[in-house]
């Protein structure tokens, strides 16, 4: 296992629960059973804050925590976006991002390609959670 993974994983400071979410959703991974539960706060179509909590294993919880520091004062449609081109990072690592979401080319790599659906849960329970 990828110690970046493990090092991601831990910061768990968003691991909570937030008060008056304007937007959450639950999501569940048919294949392997890793569950998500993500909680926002979105005003003037901006992601102030988001909260999660897990039953998943560490690629889950590496890619939560990661999504979690990084969405936060993103506009939707700037999540949507990197929505649509997160598949792709695991077919195609020169792909060009964003610098505010550059980070996640660290785990979202043909190396973790088996651990795919592992790692984009926590972006799909946002994106349900958006279009509610």
């Amino acid at each position: 296992m990828d110690l970046k993974i493990l090092e991601i994983a831990s910061h768990t400071e968003n691991k909570k629960t937030l008060i008056k979410p304007t937007h959450s959703a639950i999501n569940k991974n048919k294949i392997c059973g890793d569950e998500m539960k993500v909680s926002l706060v979105v005003k003037k179509d901006v992601i102030e804050d988001m909260a999660y909590q897990c039953k998943s294993c560490v690629y889950c919880q590496a890619s939560v925590s990661l999504l979690s520091r990084t969405i936060k004062d993103k506009k939707v449609d700037q999540f949507k976006a990197f929505f649509n081109s997160a598949e792709e990072m695991f077919k195609d690592s020169k792909l060009n991002l964003k610098s505010n979401w550059k980070e996640f080319k660290e785990i979202f790599d043909k190396k973790n390609i088996a651990r795919k659906e592992c790692l984009l849960l926590p972006l799909r329970t946002v994106l349900k959670a958006l279009e509610i």
